[in-house]
């Protein structure tokens, strides 16, 4: 008889990292032929703009969460309880509450962290005296060894096991655009508008770059969220950057992957991250990447290997490694072939799937 998994984890909308996860073991095939699962949406924010923000439906869709936690818990008595675990802000403590109805009924419980935010609740009592009790007997997945510092006053390296995340392959053949032909380098951001992903500080780069009559054109593509297009025009008008700057909107699909074929350098300037999955999803179209020193990215982009790595915040380092990148062309050519046979050998999402059921079949036996 298969073992019970009752998955407690993020799915899109909104489209973010852990939610692309979630969907990644919801619609695996290898992980759900093995075992008997489950799966509850752990998300209350239907948009990016929603997360963070309380309203009245989050609080009908929780309730609703709550419920059908119960209800697995009571019927389809799960050998093993994932929760997609959110140590970040509010979500902490609702999040909390589910994982506290699952020790309430005694079940096993791992972990799958995707974010960060441990370290800055050591200095709250209510949060730590939490944190030992949500924590106690449990197993945790983790991205990456260079997380582990954050829980380590929790949680013993034999209850830690460790799975990088992979995404999906490319869906098609996508036309190239003829780079050899092409003096001005291409250089593309692709995440949500957010501070934290760094948007402002790679501005503040190309204005740098622009200054030194450089040849290139920066595209920004993602959804609005703490930066709006207002702003984000706004801070492009101010750094002068009208010419050499542009903001794309969203771009799904095909649409992406032409985005991504059509670049010469991926910029991802984040200040704020645990792994970093749209790295994995540059590495795949051969690019060079420039990224920074933060979470699990030095487990992903070897740098001066594939891609160079820079203090978060720093727009005047992350401007000296994207103008080595844009005035050698060979350079270029060399970190993104590495970089896609780094992807292939470890980061594909066949290699994270093995690597989670692996995790988890270990748990429940």
């Amino acid at each position: 008889m298969k073992k019970k998994i009752l998955f407690i984890l993020h799915l899109p909308p909104p489209v973010h990292g852990s939610s692309m996860v979630g969907k990644y073991i919801k619609d695996s095939s290898i992980i759900n032929e093995a075992i008997d699962s489950k799966y509850i949406n752990l998300g209350t924010s239907r948009s990016m703009d929603e997360i963070g923000k309380n309203s009245f439906q989050k609080i009908g869709l929780y309730l609703k969460i709550v419920f059908q936690t119960l209800k697995q818990l009571m019927f389809f008595k799960p050998d093993l309880v994932y929760i997609a675990f959110t140590a970040k802000g509010q979500a902490f403590y609702k999040d909390s509450f589910i994982v506290l109805l699952a020790k309430i009924f005694g079940k096993k419980i791992v972990y799958h962290l995707h974010n960060r935010s441990m370290a800055e609740r050591q200095d709250k009592w209510l949060d730590v005296a939490m944190c030992k009790m949500l924590f106690k007997n449990t197993d945790v997945i983790l991205l990456s060894k260079y997380l582990y510092p954050e829980i380590q006053k929790y949680v013993p390296e034999n209850r830690v096991h460790y799975c990088p995340n992979g995404v999906q392959p490319l869906s098609g053949q996508i036309s190239t655009r003829k780079k050899e032909n092409s003096q001005e380098v291409q250089v593309l951001f692709l995440s949500n508008l957010m501070k934290a992903k760094g948007v402002f500080v790679l501005l503040e780069a190309c204005k740098i770059l622009q200054e030194k009559r450089l040849l290139f054109y920066c595209t920004f593509i993602g959804g609005e969220s703490d930066i709006t297009s207002e702003m984000f025009q706004k801070k492009v008008n101010e750094l002068g950057l009208s010419e050499t700057v542009h903001y794309a909107g969203k771009k799904y699909g095909a649409e992406k992957e032409q985005a991504f074929s059509e670049a010469d350098i991926f910029a991802f300037p984040t200040l704020n991250e645990t792994f970093g999955l749209v790295n994995l999803e540059a590495m795949q179209f051969s690019l060079p990447i420039v990224s920074t020193l933060e979470g699990g990215i030095p487990d992903v982009i070897e740098d001066g290997k594939t891609g160079f790595l820079v203090e978060k915040g720093n727009a005047e380092a992350l401007a000296e490694k994207l103008e080595k990148l844009i005035i050698d062309a060979a350079l270029r050519l060399e970190f993104g072939q590495r970089g896609k046979k780094r992807y292939e050998e470890k980061f594909t999402l066949k290699a994270f799937e093995n690597c989670l059921i692996v995790i988890l079949n270990k748990l429940i036996k």
